[in-house]
């Protein structure tokens, strides 16, 4: 029995993941404004696929911990979601839940043991396996001028801000329309603001701390604002890095992820900073427009390194020996 006094938070696995679900309401809400039933459609897919293989994995390994309604495989669907076009087909959304949690989550034990972000590794298969479904975007809705996607309506075609500069080495900053989520992007790219605030949120609600997403904001924003004033027309503008692309949904919602980052105040900056940088990296000199999700796979890979370099010392030992008294 331990008898030694504990320290408890008091926030339970399922608390603690249905108040960074209920931080993501709002940004369904602005995707059904913005790009109209498809959106939903995409999302609930994503999150009954995922709901769906969480019970049969917990039904094949009964040790795994937590349960089908525990909040996780809902907060994994929506991360998903998030990072996939507005109208991607709704197979493409299943197909990424199903990796998710099979290949992401319980391939490594269930709750908890997961080596990788489970969103973003399905992320980074859908983008690989089918790239034209990954990068087919539609225009959103101007929702705040009167305009509203219909059942219609099937959208008008468009670049994303990131992937417009890789093409054309052009990115006109509209401040307003990043922030209200009035360019073309995925789901999550759209809310700017709505994900500031959540993250925020959750940040006073002390689901976790300011550290990871500090660092991994000056990690990409400090070597691109550097960039941007030596050569600007090799880089957007920093106000544009930050309101476009994965930033602000992989600084609070994804790195931040307990199981697969460091557990040091000074881990976590490391493992931020990390991420930011070979984010910047990959949005300046890589293929790709957006390095977010290829970033957290490769700061998650590294997190046991962070950690054996970075935990503190054990209170009465030096050097890893026990100190003489």
């Amino acid at each position: 029995m331990l008898t030694a006094p504990h320290a408890h938070q008091g926030l339970s696995v399922d608390r603690l993941m249905y108040r960074v679900n209920i931080s993501l309401f709002p940004v369904v809400i602005l995707a059904f404004l913005q790009f109209g039933a498809q959106s939903i459609l995409l999302i609930f897919c994503c999150l009954l696929t995922a709901l769906i293989c969480e019970a049969l994995c917990l039904k094949l390994n009964p040790a795994a911990q937590g349960h089908t309604f525990d909040g996780a495989a809902i907060l994994t669907s929506l991360l998903l979601a998030l990072s996939l076009p507005p109208h991607a087909p709704l197979w493409l959304g299943a197909f990424g839940s199903a990796v998710a949690i099979v290949f992401g989550k319980h391939i490594y034990g269930g709750l908890g043991q997961n080596l990788f972000n489970p969103a973003m590794l399905a992320r980074v298969v859908l983008l690989i396996a089918f790239p034209v479904e990954m990068t087919r975007w539609v225009s959103p809705a101007a929702f705040y001028d009167g305009a509203f996607y219909h059942l219609g309506v099937d959208g008008i075609t468009g670049a994303t801000l990131l992937g417009g500069f890789k093409e054309s080495g052009r990115a006109p900053l509209e401040l307003l329309s990043n922030l209200l989520g009035n360019r073309s992007g995925s789901l999550g790219e759209t809310s700017s603001l709505l994900l500031l605030l959540g993250g925020l949120w959750l940040i006073q609600q002390r689901v976790f701390s300011w550290h990871i997403p500090v660092a991994t904001l000056l990690g990409c924003l400090v070597p691109g604002l550097i960039h941007w004033l030596i050569a600007p027309a090799g880089i957007v503008p920093p106000l544009a890095q930050l309101t476009s692309g994965g930033l602000l949904l992989g600084a609070f919602y994804i790195l931040t992820d307990p199981v697969t980052g460091p557990g040091s105040v000074r881990g976590r900056l490391i493992y931020g900073l990390l991420a930011g940088f070979i984010t910047y990296c990959i949005r300046a000199f890589g293929n790709f427009p957006e390095g977010m999700a290829f970033a957290v796979l490769l700061v998650n890979a590294v997190t046991p390194l962070i950690d054996n370099y970075t935990q503190p010392k054990a209170y009465g030992y030096v050097g890893g020996k026990e100190k003489s008294s």
